[in-house]
């Protein structure tokens, strides 16, 4: 018996709840995982909502960041044991393949060895955010040393890792935060500038920074109205990238800027990385290589233990966290 984590019904926290279920044991190119620590993730919260991307059938389990040690491998399984310490790349399906128990199964090909420098904790917080930021900044927007990229949500996982990963490749991290509570701990974290979005102009502080050339790449996970203010400060050419939809506003079409500049507005998801294996390897290598360098490092804001899942997803919900939530198992 093992006990997991899962959601009868969808709703607020309290509706997860933990169970002891008998797992069967790893199929073909398979491997079971004696989890250590699992890494919260907005995702789950919308999951366990029921207003994410994916439907689950009830009952469901959820969780898509998980690090332990392999505890069995099912056949055909060559390149990892029984012993290893490892982490799991996010899969495509979070219903299918759920993090959140003491015993998890994922396939072998989602299965990282991660440098031994990192403890259980920070081996669980780091592939969402890094692949996320990887994939957005390095595989599509090709930044690029000395250029100047804005980073909105810049205090979440994503965003911290997005600020670790500009600075490896020594460009300019403009960090776009709501209030000025933690506008300090983002310069400590390493962003060359933070905008404050209740105490400055977004656009004509961009534009500041920036200078003539403009702003040629922009993350963003809020949407709404600030798109208006961020297209305006880009440069010809410009690409920004959304990832999210934290605004609950309308997002206005910027078409003068659009058409002005020539822009390119571009929806991602972390699944064009973790969905192509050559993409991925190469995405797996650039995160390994700065895990293992100590230039990416996750920063962990609070952990809970596993008892306390729903006390950790209020908590999750709260938006108050400066980077990622932990759950110890």
């Amino acid at each position: 018996m093992a006990r997991i984590i899962r959601f009868h019904q969808h709703g607020g926290p309290e509706v997860l709840r933990i169970e002891e279920v008998d797992l069967a044991p790893p199929g073909p190119g398979e491997v079971q995982i004696r989890v250590k620590a699992l890494g919260l993730n907005r995702a789950e919260a919308l999951l366990r909502a029921g207003s994410y991307i994916e439907t689950p059938g009830l009952p469901s389990g959820l969780g898509l960041e998980a690090a332990g040690v392999i505890e069995a491998i099912g056949e055909g399984v060559t390149r990892l044991a029984a012993g290893d310490a490892v982490s799991v790349i996010p899969p495509q399906s979070m219903v299918r393949w759920p993090a959140y128990g003491e015993l998890v199964t994922f396939p072998a090909g989602l299965i990282v060895k991660h440098p031994a420098s990192l403890d259980w904790q920070t081996a669980a917080a780091a592939w969402m955010p890094y692949l996320t930021a990887y994939g957005a900044l390095i595989d599509i927007a090709r930044l690029r040393p000395g250029e100047v990229v804005v980073i909105t949500a810049a205090s979440s996982s994503v965003g911290l890792a997005a600020i670790q990963i500009a600075n490896s490749v020594r460009a300019i991290a403009i960090a776009v935060t709501r209030t000025s509570v933690k506008k300090q701990a983002l310069l400590d974290a390493g962003a060359a500038h933070v905008v404050v979005l209740e105490e400055e102009e977004l656009a004509e502080r961009l534009s500041q920074i920036a200078g003539p050339q403009g702003v040629r790449v922009v993350l963003d996970a809020i949407g709404g109205p600030i798109f208006e203010p961020l297209t305006a400060a880009m440069s010809r050419g410009g690409i920004l990238i959304e990832y999210g939809g934290l605004s609950s506003e309308p997002t206005p079409f910027p078409l003068p800027a659009i058409l002005g500049k020539t822009l390119t507005l571009r929806g991602y998801l972390v699944h064009e990385i973790t969905g192509n294996p050559e993409k991925l390897e190469a995405a797996k290598a650039f995160i390994l290589e700065g895990l293992a360098d100590g230039t990416l490092r996750p920063i962990i804001d609070r952990i809970f233990p596993f008892d306390l899942i729903v006390e950790a997803h209020r908590y999750l919900e709260s938006n108050e966290q400066f980077g990622k939530i932990v759950v110890t198992v």
